[in-house]
């Protein structure tokens, strides 16, 4: 059941919007002027509020705006017997969901009512969703090396500095990027991916930077490329270390000068991104080698954050064994299954050469393998 507030003033409105309401089947509770709309709020979890504009000690606008400062998912419908288009301009601007004038007409009212509804729950899904994922995205564990690299996060996310993540393969480079974008304030637009070694050389222009149509043979119709597409937001290079030299140079100018140009074209299109960058390779050595340029390499390296290879934090495998079980178990649709300590002993032993990654694909396959507790024998069978 949607549950909704009334503020007004006016007892008569409140009285009978609210025999309305809950005529309509919904929960509906009032207060008598902003303060104690504020209130009550900002301690229960409210669907819509139905806000009169003009009350005393906190207008409807004041109270619209310290809801929304409180992270309050309330959809608010202003209503006013002062229907200009000023206040409905205003409250529109400051959140508000829609503006009815007084006296209200009951049919607008109930279909706004119901889509605020909607809107509400649409944004509590999102929520909910964006939590699901951060967790799904959560770096495990606790050893010295891991909370090295959960405190490097927290400074960065915050800031907008370029950072370069190395790390062997598996080890969880791409978590750390996404962990980074989500606590930063670009959380709320686009986190593109790009795996620079996935890209044939010849291709990889093309899907950083788009093409104009009749670049090229095949180019029949114009393409937006990865730079414009996390426009606002945060471009994630993975396997940089693969990137051609020709396609290196690009890269460099639009860190720059923040442009673009699509191949084919000679419009200037200017990029609002963070990039963010990974590789398993020692760019030191392969600039040495006339494979990496020296100036991409300090353009990118503001911030380096070092993943260690699962080897070096043995400690954190039965943290990380416990979310695979959990995860796998949610996945499955079945309960959680167990380790006996010797298992998990044995299981720390190993040299995981393939990190992080190999452990969960050994945990999967544990699962599907073996009875409810996973014993030392199994593992030795599957691992």
């Amino acid at each position: 059941m949607a549950k909704l507030i009334i503020v007004d003033d006016e007892k008569s409105i409140r009285a009978a919007l609210r025999d309305i309401l809950e005529y309509e089947g919904y929960e509906v509770d009032e207060a008598k002027d902003g303060e104690e709309g504020l209130d009550m709020i900002t301690r229960t979890n409210y669907d819509v509020a139905l806000c009169d504009i003009r009350m005393p000690k906190m207008d409807g606008l004041e109270l619209l705006m310290k809801a929304h400062e409180a992270s309050k998912g309330t959809q608010f419908i202003m209503i006013s017997a002062y229907g200009n288009v000023e206040n409905a301009v205003e409250a529109t601007k400051r959140g508000a969901f829609d503006f009815i004038t007084k006296p209200p007409d009951l049919n607008r009212l109930l279909i706004t009512v119901r889509n605020a509804i909607e809107r509400s729950k649409l944004v509590q899904e999102t929520k909910t969703l964006k939590k699901r994922i951060y967790k799904l995205n959560e770096i495990v564990g606790d050893s010295a090396p891991i909370r090295r690299v959960k405190e490097t996060i927290n400074r960065v996310a915050a800031t907008e500095a370029r950072v370069l993540i190395t790390g062997p393969n598996g080890s969880g480079k791409e978590m750390v990027a996404k962990q980074i974008h989500e606590k930063g304030s670009r959380s709320a637009q686009p986190l593109v991916e790009v795996n620079c070694a996935a890209i044939p050389g010849e291709l990889i222009e093309t899907e950083l930077f788009g093409h104009e149509k009749g670049a090229f043979t095949g180019a029949t119709a114009r393409r937006i490329g990865k730079f414009e597409q996390a426009d606002g937001g945060t471009l994630f290079l993975d396997e940089i270390g693969d990137m051609s030299l020709s396609a290196q140079a690009k890269v460099l100018r639009a860190l720059q000068e923040n442009k673009i140009t699509r191949v084919g074209g000679d419009k200037e299109i200017k990029v609002n991104v963070r990039v963010m960058a990974a590789t398993n390779k020692d760019l030191r050595q392969e600039i040495a080698n006339g494979n990496f340029r020296e100036d991409l390499f300090h353009r990118l390296s503001v911030i380096v954050i070092h993943v260690p290879p699962l080897a070096e934090r043995r400690s954190d495998v039965p943290l990380l064994t416990d979310k695979f079980l959990h995860d796998i178990a949610t996945e499955y649709g079945s309960a959680p299954k167990e380790l006996t300590p010797d298992a998990m002993t044995y299981l720390e032993s190993l040299p995981w050469t393939g990190n992080v990654r190999e452990l969960r694909n050994v945990i999967e396959r544990l699962v599907i393998m073996c009875g409810d507790e996973i014993t030392q024998e199994d593992v030795k069978a599957y691992a």
